[in-house]
């Protein structure tokens, strides 16, 4: 059955959503902030789960419609067909998000759903009680300009859980901001990507499962795979499909760096996880010593032309100084100037890297990592 699935996503990521929704070939519907709707199936549900790199989560569409008042939202609620959802013991939560609305008290937003959701399958189901020990179904209200839209969970956790993230370090980045970010660049298998400041390895992990075509859900689970409503078969039709499609003939030249060696240790940790630890090569070393050519940590890629730059870099915010940070600038400017067909992706909340790098940025997009606005600088190489 066709069906609404919306995709949620960061600010600022909502086209690389929609390309990865595009990709997997269902027709959007509509991009809007934050959440890019499409059409799919059942099977798409547990494609968009596997697949999508960047989004958030992966929710279905109940129902949208008016409600300035608490009996419109309890009678349209109660008017949807939650029993194709959820089962006699089906376990739903309610949660609540209202921007611009009259109905601003979100616990009392959440009561009037669940009521009315818990009515509508008491009748169903002609019974007085729901045991709620099945599976679980988060139900989301979304309430904007008195517009309400119902939607239901199918990911769960949040799909920037990969589960490969075995070791940590301070403030790492989203898998998902990582996996947008280098789609984001120029780089694909066949170039040489390096990141000079990998921390726990977030960049080049999710550039090597990129390169291998390695579905980003394979190896965790999914609130919807407990659902009567996607059949596990579906689940693992398409699990086997996604392992037939991983590309292990090329190899890739990924290279991660960082000054500390607990974190080159997390990195490596957490690629041989992933399963990608043979596509990266990790070591300690220094970013403001990249201009220096004779550099032994260089060596394997430092002569040659194309090389893409990609790094989240300290910010001076929650790890790092700005003495370090203008160092690091330093290194970066000077390494461009040495060699013009190198590219540099970087992002960062510090707003002095274009005054650093004594150049502007070719193209510039705001993006959050977490709650800090940054931007990502994007710099071209001058011969291409």
């Amino acid at each position: 059955m066709r069906r609404e699935l919306i995709a949620t996503a960061a600010f600022g990521l909502e086209a690389v959503v929609r390309r990865e929704v595009e990709a997997l070939g269902y027709k959007v519907l509509r991009t809007e902030d934050g959440k890019v709707t499409y059409e799919a199936d059942e099977r798409g549900i547990v494609r968009s789960n596997l697949w999508l790199r960047s989004a958030d989560r992966v929710l279905v569409k109940v129902a949208e419609f008016e409600a300035p008042t608490f009996e419109d939202l309890f009678q349209r609620t109660m008017g949807c067909p939650w029993e194709e959802w959820i089962p006699v013991d089906g376990r739903f939560v309610v949660t609540c998000t209202t921007v611009k609305s009259q109905l601003h008290n979100e616990p009392a937003c959440q009561r009037t759903v669940k009521k009315a959701i818990v009515n509508r399958l008491q009748d169903f189901y002609v019974t007085e009680t729901l045991p709620e020990t099945g599976a679980d179904h988060t139900v989301k209200l979304t309430l904007l300009k008195d517009r309400a839209t119902l939607t239901i969970d199918s990911s769960g956790t949040g799909l920037h859980k990969r589960g490969y993230r075995i070791a940590d370090v301070a403030a790492p980045m989203k898998e998902t901001l990582a996996a947008a970010l280098v789609q984001l660049s120029f780089w694909k298998p066949g170039r040489i990507l390096v990141d000079p400041c990998c921390g726990s390895g977030t960049l080049p992990i999710e550039a090597a499962l990129i390169g291998m075509n390695i579905a980003p859900g394979l190896n965790r689970s999914f609130a919807s795979e407990e659902w009567d409503l996607v059949p596990a078969s579906l689940w693992k039709e398409e699990r086997a499909r996604a392992f037939r499609e991983i590309r292990t003939e090329e190899p890739l030249e990924i290279y991660g760096y960082d000054i500390d060696k607990d974190a080159v240790a997390a990195a490596m940790e957490n690629a041989a996880e992933a399963g990608v630890e043979d596509q990266i090569v990790f070591r300690r070393a220094d970013a403001g010593r990249l201009p220096d050519r004779e550099h032994a940590a260089w060596q394997p890629w430092r002569s040659k032309p194309g090389v893409v730059l990609l790094t989240n870099l300290p910010y001076a915010i929650r790890i790092g100084t700005q003495p370090e940070l203008k160092r690091i600038y330093k290194a970066l400017r000077e390494t461009l100037e040495g060699d013009p067909t190198w590219n540099l992706f970087a992002i960062t909340a510090d707003r002095e890297l274009e005054k650093e790098l004594r150049r502007k940025a070719d193209r510039r997009r705001k993006l959050y990592n977490g709650s800090i606005e940054t931007t990502y600088y994007q710099y071209h190489s001058r011969k291409r």
